[in-house]
Formats: C-alpha cells, structure tokens, sequence
C-alpha cells in the first residue's frame, strides 16, 4: 500500500506529511534538503511505499517548504529557521503520540536531524545522515547557484541545477524527470520564493555542528556520502567522524547528492541493516 498525505496544526502553522507504515513499532522520521522546490515527495516518495511494509515511515515538508504553512513574518536567520524546524517535526511526533523515534537526514534535513538530537537526545533511538550538513567542507559553484535560482528561476536552470545533484543524469533520467516536474510546480509558487529568499540559507560557519556537541551524541550514527557530491562535499562527513563517538560512514563512487536516488538498492539495504 502506498503513503498517505495529511496536514496537522504543528504549533503557529500547519504541516504537510507523508505516511505510511502505521502499523509497524519501528518509526523512521525522513527530512528532506533544500534545494529549489524540494519538498517531502520528491526526496523519499520511492523510498516510503519501499520501506512501508517493515517501518512506520513519516516525511514532512519542511517548514519554509512544499505544502506546509509557510509564514507571514519570515525567522530572521538561519539558525531561527532551524528552530522553527526542530520545533515541527517534534510537535508532528508529540501529535501522532511517537516518544521514540529514527532520524533519516538529507543535506538541510540532516542539519535539522542534528538540532533534533542536540534538543531531544532522550527521544532519538539511531540517525542517519546522507549527504548531511554539519561539518566542515568548502562550498562549491553548484551550491552557489543553489543558493542563487531565484535570481534567474526558469526552467532550463532548475533543470540543469537537478542534473547537477547525480553523478551521472543519463543512468536516471526518468527518475529526474519525475523529480523536476514535482519541483518545477514547487518553485512557480509565490509563497515557496519568498521563504527561499528570507534567510533561508547560512552565512560563513552557521551551518557547523560544534564538535562538543558532535562528542556528545552518543545514539548511533551511519553516514552515507556521495564521493562526488557537488552540494555537500564528502569533507563535511569526513569531519564529523572525526567527533561522533558511536559512528560508520559509508563512501559511494560514482555517485552524487541523492544516493536515495541514485544507489537506491544500496540505500534501503542500509536502511535495513542499520535499523
């Protein structure tokens, strides 16, 4: 059976969520990143109906993203966006009456997982990170073009900022195609710009975990990391290995961003393996 959608008051707005799986005791809570138009389905909706008949599987929209309420009066900065984050998706979980949770962070997502853990150690059971945010690694010109689509948001660019995320577009171009559709829709929205636009991204440093923070998250950790990844540079996990106490990282060649997408197989293995 696939995911179901559904919107539940999560504190001042209103969040989006994809779910499935309700019937199974092992909850596995997937953030997304933030690229243009990103949002809970176009990150994990293969992975969701995979994993649904073994894990209670729960994927939000972000807020600032997607379908979830997006604000009137913008956070201020980056970190105030991380906050805001951290607050929903345990709100979401206080909501569905889930104590004990796991945590599959991508990119942004992975920076939110972290915040998570560093507010509500006592409710995360394991976490994995997938081309997480969080350690140190030196930007890229894809990631400033990222940064920048709204300077210039047609769709030749967001086109070729997706084929930017994989290694090798040619080997899932219909699986990309889906994903541009989804996000091209996303990203037309007057409401999804103006959150992209409002501080939505960190300055110099913002986006570092403090390494005591790092030494103190004793759940254990697995860390998946495209070796070519153009947005989230394989330093970043190599870093944070360097701190985490109970941690694996696993290295995929020929492979980019999305290793959800582009090593699918690999991925739900790990999954499966792991929790």
């Amino acid at each position: 059976m696939g995911y179901q959608t559904d919107i539940l008051d999560t504190g001042n707005y209103k969040t989006f969520y994809c779910e499935a799986g309700t019937e199974n005791k092992e909850v596995l809570v997937f953030l997304h990143g933030s690229g243009p138009g990103a949002n809970s389905v176009s990150n994990w909706q293969p992975i969701l109906n995979e994993l649904s008949e073994e894990y209670h599987v729960i994927a939000p929209d972000m807020y600032g993203f997607g379908h979830t309420q997006h604000p009137e009066k913008h956070p201020k900065t980056f970190w105030e966006w991380t906050q805001c984050r951290v607050d929903q998706v345990l709100e979401l979980l206080d909501k569905k009456n889930i104590q004990e949770f796991n945590l599959i962070g991508n990119s942004m997502g992975g920076y939110v997982t972290l915040n998570v853990v560093l507010h509500a150690p006592e409710r995360v059971k394991k976490v994995m990170l997938m081309g997480s945010a969080g350690g140190e690694a030196p930007p890229t010109p894809e990631i400033l073009r990222m940064v920048g689509f709204y300077k210039n948001p047609t769709f030749e660019n967001l086109r070729n900022l997706t084929t930017w995320f994989v290694y090798d577009p040619t080997l899932i171009q219909d699986s990309l195609d889906d994903i541009l559709k989804i996000r091209f829709e996303m990203v037309q929205k007057p409401e999804i710009q103006e959150s992209y636009n409002h501080h939505m991204f960190p300055g110099p440093g913002e986006n570092l975990i403090p390494p005591n923070a790092l030494k103190q998250m004793k759940q254990p950790f697995m860390l998946l990391q495209g070796y070519h990844d153009r947005f989230v540079a394989k330093e970043s996990s190599l870093s944070m290995m360097n701190y985490l106490p109970n941690a694996q990282l696993r290295l995929f060649t020929q492979c980019g961003h999305w290793i959800q997408i582009e090593k699918k197989n690999e991925f739900l293995s790990a999954v499966r393996e792991f929790f």
